[in-house]
């Protein structure tokens, strides 16, 4: 589990070296600033005062919204979406910026080419800084990054798991030693191939021998005897001491530590829409909607007029369903079928449902039907991106038979969400296709970004086009 779990900086870690700390850290500020002092060269402006203060506002704003440079494995495999976060917070410091520099009247004292060559080229070089950081790094940290010596005390699950995280990641420069545990060798037989070294009593006499440098505990965390008498005997050393909690056993969403003044809290299950990240996910989907509207508006009329004229009834369908928290919300859609159901049981629409119009048939492939939410996500009630709305009764009798069924509550409801994108559109005939959709409304929520929003915006629109699951 990475730090980006408990709401922290994605890709600092405890066990970090350094150099490769440090690279982490100042790797986005000082590209930033670099490129800056780039483009005043490459248009031959002096360093003054206006241009000082400006590199000073890049820095930290960088430091500050980028976090830091992810250098992992994972980042390979990751690239064009790392690309659109960069992008996206890139966007939020060159707003930023240029706000405190309106405010300050300094924008006549700053040449605009300077301004827009830095603010096009830098998420690029933020992109290429990150790639040959680490390419240096996979060269450099062998023979220049002294490797520490690491053991595990407990030889679970989850210190195997451990293990082989300590042994596949380069940078971190840690030679893992092996396992100490209370349990023989023959009664740790699931766990062939993990050296066992011995007992844990028998610990601090292993490390003053060999060098140790790291002890991670992956026991039970409880005021066990076992626990306090190990950090008794490992008093007298300095090594760094890590309990590693077994949070596996939970179903985390958006897990996090935190402080109520002062005293420690683990978040296990909590929206990811906290802080910033909440006004940047709110304020995106107003500018959004926002801007939607304003282009469909006649869009709007029309179809309303095509819905009164094709069959009898209102054009708008206003249904209950469940919002943030769970609390009743009401959502509006164009009016597709000859009934309006809203009540304890409601009947989903079928291939050839005879209650649907010929013209509402067309509302409902095309998803027509949904453009009446966009002022749902100007009233608050529903976001652009996030799980599906479910109808109450839908709500009631799924809630009983899924396991984690409500957290998908925990943030606003979406006119579109990574379940759609991945096929699961239209009618759910039974549990298991429900409980799929399920899973991936929870996935959005444990992963959680901007450029995650971005990616099922752009994926819908090809979805919307070839997709035969809504009907």
């Amino acid at each position: 589990m990475d730090r980006s779990s408990f709401g922290a900086s994605p890709g600092l870690m405890a066990a970090d070296p350094s150099l490769v700390f440090l690279i982490k850290s100042l790797l986005y500020p000082v590209v930033a600033a670099a490129n800056l002092a780039g483009c005043l060269w490459y248009w031959r402006e002096p360093f003054s005062g206006p241009y000082f203060l400006l590199e000073v506002l890049a820095f930290f704003c960088t430091a500050c919204v980028l976090d830091v440079a992810r250098l992992d494995q994972r980042m390979q495999s990751s690239l064009v979406r790392r690309f659109l976060e960069i992008c996206l917070r890139w966007l939020m410091v060159v707003a930023f910026v240029w706000a405190v520099i309106y405010s300050a009247e300094l924008d006549d004292r700053l040449r605009r080419p300077v301004l827009l060559s830095w603010a096009a080229l830098t998420p690029l070089w933020l992109l290429i800084g990150q790639i040959g950081a680490r390419a240096m790094l996979v060269r450099v940290a062998p023979q220049h990054i002294a490797p520490r010596r690491a053991v595990v005390v407990g030889l679970t699950d989850l210190g195997a798991r451990l293990a082989e995280k300590l042994r596949e990641d380069p940078f971190l420069r840690i030679d893992f030693l092996g396992f100490f545990d209370e349990r023989s060798s023959m009664r740790l037989s699931e766990h062939r191939g993990e050296r066992l070294l011995g007992m844990p009593s028998t610990l601090p006499e292993y490390i003053a021998s060999h060098g140790v440098n790291l002890v991670y505990i992956t026991l039970p965390m409880m005021r066990h005897p076992r626990i306090l008498d190990l950090l008794d005997l490992l008093r007298d050393s300095t090594v760094s001491i890590y309990f590693v909690p077994d949070m596996f056993v939970f179903d985390l969403i958006q897990a996090r530590f935190d402080r109520i003044n002062g005293i420690p809290v683990l978040a296990v299950c909590e929206s990811p829409f906290y802080g910033i990240r909440g006004i940047a996910k709110r304020a995106s989907d107003v500018l959004l909607a926002s801007s939607i509207l304003l282009l469909i508006w006649p869009l709007l009329l029309i179809i309303g007029v095509g819905v009164k004229l094709s069959s009898p009834g209102p054009a708008l369908f206003k249904q209950r369903r469940y919002g943030l928290d769970g609390k009743e919300i009401v959502v509006y859609k164009f009016r597709t079928m000859t009934v309006c159901e809203d009540g304890g049981t409601i009947e989903q629409a079928r291939v050839n449902d005879r209650r649907i119009t010929p013209y509402g048939g067309f509302l409902r492939r095309t998803s027509l039907d949904e453009l009446p939410q966009f002022l749902n996500v100007l009233q608050g009630r529903m976001s652009i991106v996030g799980p599906r709305p479910h109808a109450v009764a839908h709500n009631e009798q799924y809630r009983k038979i899924i396991n984690g069924y409500m957290i998908r509550h925990k943030v606003r409801p979406g006119i579109t969400g990574l379940a759609q994108v991945n096929g699961f559109r239209g009618e759910t005939a039974n549990p298991d296709s429900m409980a799929t959709r399920i899973r991936y409304d929870l996935e959005y929520l444990r992963t959680w970004s901007m450029a995650l929003d971005l990616s099922i915006i752009f994926r819908t629109v090809t979805v919307l086009l070839g997709d035969r699951n809504a009907y």
